[in-house]
């Protein structure tokens, strides 16, 4: 059981998935940081108020941190918009350069009198006999 265990954690996509979550975690620090130091108070330079001050009290007595979670939803665009202009467009590029290089060339064409697949490079086709246009 211990060497199913083993095996199951040696895998290159348990692998691949820890080392993807510490970075993405290391990532998320770091945009949350960015927000909290450097984008917050940038704002309050155009006007805009710090989000991390501003909280609402309820009659009860409840702070509610409405300005953390402003900010943590700003953390969040700048996550995703990071993640889809660094990862997912460049990969989808790549993908569509691999496939326009895969694309395969017709090796054959229709006949026009009977409609049959022919190679492309007959002259006349096997079926019906009626010569054929190059190309």
């Amino acid at each position: 059981m211990l060497k199913e265990f083993r095996e199951f954690l040696l895998r290159g996509n348990v692998v691949d998935l820890a080392v993807a979550v510490v970075i993405g975690a290391a990532f998320g620090a770091l945009i949350t940081s960015f927000t909290a130091n450097i984008l917050t108070p940038l704002l309050g330079l155009i006007g805009v108020p710090d989000f991390s001050q501003l909280a609402i009290t309820t009659p009860g007595g409840a702070v509610l941190e409405v300005g953390l979670f402003l900010n943590s939803l700003v953390a969040f665009i700048l996550v995703a918009a990071a993640i889809f202009f660094f990862v997912v467009r460049p990969i989808n590029a790549l993908e569509a350069r691999r496939q326009r290089g895969t694309e395969e060339t017709p090796t054959t064409k229709t006949c026009t009198e009977c409609a049959s697949e022919i190679p492309l490079v007959a002259r006349r086709c096997p079926n019906c006999t009626q010569p054929q246009p190059a190309g």
